[in-house]
């Protein structure tokens, strides 16, 4: 005997999200907010935790580091778990876990105890986004899954822009407490809302765990992840923090790569890639998130250390980004259902290649009104692209292998946004150490200039050694466009993968129909 999935013909006869599945959207956007926007309202306190800690800004830094290194290690054992134990009931516990950690947060007296209580969320934090998706993949089924990632990507795209807005505002009228505690409440909503709103899962308990598969693949994401974080830090990949840990986490994943094909149930099923359009998904994915997400966290960096402005308005300078990805999200998840992506895509693209083209222009006067109308546009751009290639990879898997399928998609983003953010960081540490080098390089600054960095010169300070006003903020300008040259390469070599997604709509595969919330387990002899 063998176990198969019949589907309620009711529930696949139409596509309309009714209720069951926008409560179901509606936990899972919660937990994300929490996940995302505490990653991007932890970044823009480090220069608070330097002064009320006494610490360096290499030693604050690990605040976000050892967040990140906890979200690589658990993410691998995602899909296990949530076969192993059910979806919500594993989703309930990653939400305990992360607003312990935040409660935690709040308490630390101590940079040791902080980073320590950042790893415990990090541990929850990186169950909410795989198993978010697997839950609305499994709800929403193949013929409506592109309305419900476009619901989910909302905060997705919306936290990196949202959270300098909120972090800014709690840290000047509050405090940096305010930060963590904020998550309690709406951990607690959450929590409730999830016992009450997720359906009752299966578990399948038959699966065994994969012990030397998590020996190699956990430490070894972590351990590569750990020497590319450390990368801008050292300012050069032949520093013993940055090539080491590289190279043996390099070595354990790769050993994990052949090594998978021979368990029956690996820790992460390198098998799906064996599905051509998953693939070429993941692929057009990694790249964007590479391009994008690396340049996309210099975009407030120009605002903060070119024009001189608090960490609140470069949030809110970013917010024109936020509300093109809102006008078109939507649209683009109707479309993901009915249209194939590489149909629409590739406008979308194009769409943010022209507004990141005008960033590779920036000077010290470039004008606010053109670089947040650029902004606006690669945001139209944005809600077009990242959530209908997410669901491009996910709605061609079966029922049993959207958990599976989740984790893979994570840690590709997770590996492809540290390795991002890494590069565009070194190139502009750099491009701005690179005046030490030739005497007399710098253009004269202005008065108007040297106003703006003697109001924020210990922001500034706590930004780029040595301060902005020292080396001419022409030359800083300019260093920043150099970097962003490089992001527009990479978002112009994303159009190669995206060549290859599908562009015809061809007939539903057999396994479809089991990708179908409303799937009913039957046996089948």
């Amino acid at each position: 005997m063998r176990r198969g999935f019949v589907t309620n013909p009711t529930a696949t006869a139409s596509t309309k999200i009714d209720a069951a599945v926008l409560k179901i959207a509606g936990v899972v956007v919660l937990g994300a907010i929490m996940s995302i926007l505490d990653i991007t309202v932890v970044s823009v306190a480090l220069p608070t935790f330097q002064t009320e800690f006494n610490a360096s800004y290499a030693t604050v830094a690990w605040t976000m580091t050892g967040y990140t290194l906890a979200l690589a290690t658990v993410i691998p054992l995602t899909g296990w778990a949530a076969d192993r134990f059910g979806t919500k009931r594993l989703y309930m516990v990653a939400l305990a876990l992360f607003t312990i950690g935040s409660g935690l947060c709040a308490t630390a007296d101590s940079i040791g105890q902080l980073i320590g209580w950042r790893v415990v969320q990090g541990l929850g934090g990186g169950m909410l986004m795989p198993l978010g998706m697997t839950m609305l993949t499994r709800a929403a089924g193949p013929e409506r899954i592109g309305r419900l990632m476009a619901i989910l990507g909302i905060p997705m795209l919306l936290g990196p822009i949202t959270g300098p807005i909120l972090g800014g505002w709690l840290i000047d009228d509050y405090s940096w407490h305010w930060i963590f505690l904020i998550n309690l409440p709406i951990g607690v909503v959450a929590l409730v809302y999830a016992a009450l709103a997720l359906p009752k899962d299966e578990a399948h308990p038959s699966e065994s765990f994969d012990f030397l598969g998590m020996l190699m693949l956990s430490p070894g994401l972590a351990l590569f992840l750990f020497g590319v974080s450390s990368w801008p830090e050292a300012g050069t990949f032949s520093a013993t923090k940055v090539w080491l840990p590289m190279l043996i986490g390099g070595l354990l994943v790769i050993s994990f790569v052949f090594y998978s094909f021979k368990p029956a149930h690996p820790l992460l099923d390198l098998r799906l890639f064996r599905n051509r359009k998953l693939t070429i998904a993941t692929i057009t994915l990694f790249v964007f998130i590479i391009a994008f997400m690396g340049a996309g966290l210099l975009f407030p960096s120009y605002f903060l250390q070119v024009g001189g402005e608090s960490t609140l308005h470069a949030g809110l300078l970013m917010a024109p980004q936020g509300i093109g990805a809102m006008l078109t999200m939507p649209i683009a998840g109707m479309l993901a259902d009915k249209v194939p992506v590489g149909r629409t895509v590739p406008f979308a693209m194009a769409l943010i290649a022209a507004g990141f083209f005008t960033f590779t222009q920036v000077t010290a006067d470039t004008s606010y009104w053109l670089l947040c109308g650029s902004l606006f546009v690669m945001g139209l751009g944005m809600g077009g692209t990242m959530m209908p290639i997410m669901t491009s990879a996910l709605k061609t898997l079966g029922h049993a292998e959207v958990a599976r399928g989740s984790t893979l998609v994570n840690i590709l983003q997770q590996i492809g946004g540290s390795i991002g953010g890494a590069v565009m960081s070194v190139i502009l540490t750099r491009q701005l150490n690179e005046s030490d080098l030739v005497p007399g390089s710098n253009p004269p600054v202005t008065e108007a200039q040297l106003a703006i960095a003697a109001q924020h010169s210990d922001q500034i300070k706590a930004q780029v050694p040595p301060p902005l006003f020292e080396k001419g903020l022409d030359f800083v300008a300019e260093s920043f466009a150099t970097t962003f040259w490089v992001g527009f390469a990479l978002v112009l070599l994303t159009f190669i993968p995206i060549a290859f997604l599908p562009r015809k709509k061809e007939p539903k595969a057999a396994g479809d129909d089991a990708a179908a919330g409303a799937a009913t387990p039957v046996i089948v002899h």
